[in-house]
């Protein structure tokens, strides 16, 4: 609570530890505003749109969403929208603050679930949340985008006397120096966390992820919206991806806590399960995959017809690049999403799958479109 690394810094941007799409492109942003406004539509237009953003970072890709929102105001004209934040860190909270309103918010009072109240430079109120449990309910949107990665997670390892978790223990032989050991026996985690059908031999889980994600189906099985999850990760397949960074280079995990950005790949096979078919789920698809089906390609041509000097445009092709690219972004980073079951399959038209009134697809994720 005292020495994590979020709390002290959390270090996102070219001076921070790492960097993250919207930082690289103002596209990225603006993409997933259109993909949630196309999911308004296809769900019939709802009269609230509260756009909920876990870990929002500096909050530049809310900005960028904001700005979308602002073009395709005389669409959302009889909607009301509000921005909810779900955001740990003090500092990082006064970032978005800064970015979002020009810093004019205020403290809000203890009673009160939300720590701080402002209205963006479009007019949008912003409400700032410790927990995701503390937004109010109602029609929401839901964005994670690298959330899940830097939840803490337990590691384990098959042996040849079954699981073992893997813990951190003090090095003997150095002082002030961290090492991994095994468990001497099995512990809770390695009971309640294992599959009976689990094939790797060395696996990372984590919980809280999958408290989160069934919460959130919870959440658009009874009140409806959608979530949208960007983040790196596998389907169940990789094995060991904890690693940190510091200054933008990989980082010894166990060396100096708290001062390095620790991360591990989200198993979204993981967060399927727990969705617990509450919702259905759709992905993960590669990032290069959504972005192309959302249109970034036309986007990007717009953009560099629009740019006068040349500067510009090398810096819009090097951003796109790097998010597409897929030996840089393209296919490390993968999109999941939440919807309501109703959302891909008539309620009432389970029987006639020539229905008369196909459903829109979902945008970015292609699977529909060939089914």
């Amino acid at each position: 609570p005292l020495q994590g690394y979020y709390t002290r810094r959390g270090g996102v941007g070219e001076s921070g530890d790492f960097i993250t799409s919207p930082e690289i492109s103002q596209v990225f942003g603006e993409l997933i505003g259109i993909w949630y406004i196309s999911e308004w539509m296809a769900m019939g237009k709802p009269n609230t749109f509260q756009l909920v953003e876990l870990g929002p970072g500096r909050g530049t890709l809310t900005e960028d969403i904001l700005r979308v929102f602002k073009q395709l105001a005389s669409v959302l004209s009889k909607c009301d929208v509000s921005v909810h934040l779900v955001e740990v860190s003090p500092k990082l909270s006064e970032i978005q603050a800064a970015m979002l309103t020009g810093g004019k918010v205020q403290p809000n009072p203890e009673d009160e679930l939300a720590y701080m109240k402002g209205i963006s430079k479009t007019g949008i109120p912003i409400s700032w949340y410790r927990d995701i449990q503390d937004v109010p309910p109602g029609y929401s949107f839901y964005l994670a985008h690298e959330f899940f990665d830097a939840l803490p997670i337990h590691k384990f390892q098959r042996t040849e006397k079954g699981w073992r978790e893997v813990l951190v223990d003090i090095d003997p032989e150095v002082p002030d120096q961290l090492r991994f050991v095994l468990s001497p026996s099995r512990t809770p985690a390695t009971q309640n966390f294992i599959q009976p059908e689990e094939t790797r031999d060395h696996v990372e889980v984590c919980p809280e992820a999958g408290v989160i994600v069934q919460r959130l189906a919870s959440r658009i099985e009874k009140d409806g919206g959608a979530a949208l999850v960007a983040d790196y990760g596998h389907d169940g397949t990789k094995t060991d991806t904890f690693r940190g960074f510091r200054n933008h280079k990989l980082h010894d995990v166990l060396s100096a806590p708290g001062t390095a950005d620790l991360t591990a790949d989200v198993d979204f096979s993981y967060l399927r399960k727990m969705a617990q078919g509450k919702t259905a789920t759709l992905g993960p698809i590669k990032q290069r995959e959504f972005l192309k089906n959302m249109g970034i390609d036309l986007r990007l041509q717009v953009l560099l017809q629009n740019s006068g000097d040349t500067a510009t445009r090398e810096q819009l092709l090097h951003s796109y690049d790097m998010l597409m690219n897929p030996e840089k972004m393209g296919d490390c980073f993968n999109f999941f999403a939440l919807l309501p079951h109703h959302r891909l399959v008539h309620p009432d038209k389970k029987d006639e799958p020539e229905s008369k009134c196909p459903l829109p697809p979902v945008a970015g994720f292609n699977e529909l479109l060939l089914k």
